[in-house]
């Protein structure tokens, strides 16, 4: 559905040439939901706009629903479905009208595009709201139907920029199932940008990031979490001569360079915290030392981000940036 190689884009300004995608290399099968994570400025807008054939990549080679971004621009535009962060819909004609116009640039017929119209209106539950004009939506409305004007030529691959950015948490988890409900009826490919990393935790079956123009991590949300964050042991020592003995036997079960000391609190990474705590707690109270408090905690993917760059990808993501 996506193989791009090598694919680069530069932007010179006056003093310089800066490259905001540096040699891309991508594969997205047919049907996955893939999450396309990394800060403002890592390159994740413009990627996404060389893979829609948006903007020309200056280098590198991509085929996107089996067709060359640089010399079939217009194939590709054809089969996939693009909701950029900005909405697409105009303030002047009712919702239907507004679809059935959307799918008649695609080259349907007035009789298709009608179909079509109804069948996104449905399947994001804005039949009731089809005779009003987009201005008069709330903001999670009118993201739907930014979703239904990508979708009314029944695209096989969708591109989503931002879905859910600016809604409250209850239009967040709408926006998501819908996203999820059309995978299950139309086996609809979906690659997406996003700022919610628990969203790209619970949904998306592959985790891409990007950082400084780079694929940095590739794979599912599970295995990028245990394999470059792993889980964390917390225990609180009765005194800081204590602490600093459970973590020398806390390297027993981790490496020196996962632990850390703070005053009578030791924080250690393992591979699986509920395994390894009842050990490291015995051991502790063979040594004598007295532990008042025990927790594990779960990584997140914005550990994945921290062990991966020395930055949380929080942090990192300062409002007002570019993608």
């Amino acid at each position: 559905m996506i193989h791009a190689r090598g694919l680069t884009r530069r932007f010179k300004t006056r003093r310089e040439s800066i490259e905001a995608v540096r040699g891309l290399d991508l594969d997205v099968e047919a049907g996955q939901l893939v999450a396309f994570l990394g800060p403002n400025g890592a390159g994740k807008s413009t990627s996404l706009r060389m893979l829609t054939s948006l903007l020309p990549p200056t280098s590198g080679t991509a085929t996107v629903a089996g067709h060359d971004v640089v010399s079939d621009p217009a194939g590709v535009r054809a089969r996939i479905g693009y909701i950029g962060q900005r909405s697409g819909a105009g303030e002047n004609f009712r919702l239907h009208d507004e679809l059935v116009t959307q799918g008649r640039c695609y080259g349907l017929t007035r009789a298709q595009a009608r179909r079509r119209a109804g069948e996104v209106l449905g399947l994001l539950d804005l039949e009731p709201l089809a005779m009003r004009k987009p201005g008069t939506l709330s903001g999670g409305q009118r993201r739907r139907l930014d979703i239904a004007l990508g979708l009314v030529h029944r695209p096989d691959l969708l591109f989503l920029d931002e879905p859910s950015t600016g809604l409250d948490p209850q239009n967040r988890a709408n926006i998501w199932g819908h996203i999820l409900r059309l995978r299950e009826e139309w086996g609809t490919t979906v690659l997406l940008t996003t700022h919610y990393l628990e969203e790209a935790d619970s949904m998306a079956e592959r985790v891409v990031i990007i950082d400084h123009g780079r694929i940095i991590a590739d794979g599912t949300a599970e295995r990028l979490k245990g394999d470059l964050a792993g889980d964390r042991i917390m225990i609180t020592t009765r005194e800081e001569a204590g602490a600093a003995r459970a973590a020398a036997i806390a390297e027993r079960i981790a490496s020196p360079g996962d632990v850390a000391v703070d005053g009578t609190v030791v924080r250690l990474r393992v591979p699986q915290a509920g395994a390894a705590l009842p050990g490291y707690l015995r051991s502790l109270e063979a040594a004598g030392v007295e532990v008042t408090n025990a927790e594990t905690a779960r990584p997140t993917l914005d550990n994945v981000f921290l062990a991966l760059t020395g930055r949380s990808l929080r942090e990192a993501d300062a409002p007002g940036g570019g993608g």
